[in-house]
């Protein structure tokens, strides 16, 4: 492994909000923000946006360094790098308090750092991105949490915070009038198939834009065939590297990000779905034709979801492609519900 280099594993975080006056729930809440003030948001961060798409329900940033959704009282801000995603919350409240929307749940996720001595404050331990998410979170957030869920594998381990309000118990996991159960997978890949990964690179001399060079990856790599119909948003960095965000269907996402380079490749996948959707878009449909894009040597599976009968779906689907099942970790988190972190790893030689 290199000693150093491009930190593909993001840290991961989701703030849902509620407002007092019930038009914010079916207004534009959040999605109101100035373009301004997402950027100083990101400075923060420190990443920028390259490419957008939006529709009816929410708006999918695609940046420097991941992804950024934004819903009327949502957002959901991934980050890979040595970005300092949680110095977004403090500016984050202050714009929605500004909207009247209060922060009713939060929950943070990140998987094991490939190289964790690089990462700045307060990524430099989990015990110190707790502390800090503590200090940050509305004292209504009183039910709190933060677990590292382990497996066999010693570089794949999974950290989650929650925190909750009263008011989120009663919201997360519905839309208002439309009774679903969604859930979320957060998939990483590491040691991708060599020959596969060299895909993610920009060919010497190329002059494309990271745009229309985006959608050439999209489309020679097979990542367009893993959700058939979602509107893509993708965008190639230079030299490598790749990202992507697809909208499914109404207020569900995907999202694609690629750190190829030999020594440190890494992938991850995430997915919203609902355990009511048809077979065309199953958790075993879609896991097959991500595992063919990138055939990683090893992989995690976090699958977060109030309902339990989604995460059994991921070994039915993986196992008989070659995969075994290396461990299965379960814990409850306030509001999130349940989340089930599986890896494994593959037999091909």
């Amino acid at each position: 492994m290199a000693a150093s280099g491009f930190e593909g594993f993001e840290k991961r975080l989701e703030l849902q909000f509620f407002g007092d006056d019930p038009s914010v729930l079916t207004g534009m809440g959040l999605r109101q923000l100035e373009f301004e003030s997402l950027e100083q948001v990101l400075d923060a961060v420190q990443c920028t946006v390259v490419s957008a798409v939006g529709n009816h329900f929410f708006d999918a940033y695609v940046l420097s360094e991941s992804s950024l959704f934004v819903y009327p009282t949502k957002i959901i801000i991934k980050t890979c790098g040595t970005t300092q995603l949680l110095k977004s919350i403090r500016p984050l409240l202050l714009y929605a308090r500004h909207l009247g929307l209060t922060l009713c749940s939060c929950r943070y996720t990140r998987g094991s750092f490939i190289f964790p001595m690089a990462q700045p404050f307060p990524h430099t331990s989990f015990k110190e991105e707790v502390i800090y998410l503590e200090d940050c979170l509305p004292s209504n957030l009183c039910y709190r949490k933060a677990s590292v869920m382990p497996s066999k594998i010693p570089s794949h381990s999974w950290h989650v915070f929650t925190a909750a309000s009263d008011e989120a118990h009663v919201m997360i996991g519905s839309t208002p009038h439309v009774p679903d159960v969604l859930y979320t997978l957060e998939i990483c890949m590491t040691e991708l198939d060599r020959v596969l990964a060299r895909k993610f690179f920009k060919r010497p001399g190329d002059e494309k834009t990271g745009d229309s060079a985006g959608k050439e990856m999209t489309k020679l790599t097979g990542i367009g065939d893993i959700n058939p119909g979602a509107l893509i948003c993708d965008f190639a960095f230079d030299p490598c590297g790749y990202s992507m965000n697809g909208i499914i269907d109404g207020d569900r996402y995907s999202t694609i990000h690629v750190t190829p380079e030999d020594g440190f490749s890494y992938a991850s996948f995430e997915f919203v779905g609902s355990i009511y959707d048809d077979h065309e878009d199953d958790v075993a449909q879609v896991l097959k034709k991500v595992v063919q894009v990138f055939r990683p040597a090893t992989m995690s599976v976090s699958t977060t979801c109030t309902s339990h009968e989604v995460w059994t779906k991921v070994a039915k689907a993986l196992e008989p492609l070659g995969w075994k099942c290396r461990s299965c970790t379960m814990d409850e988190f306030p509001a999130a519900g349940s989340v089930v972190f599986q890896t494994f790893t593959s037999r091909r030689k």
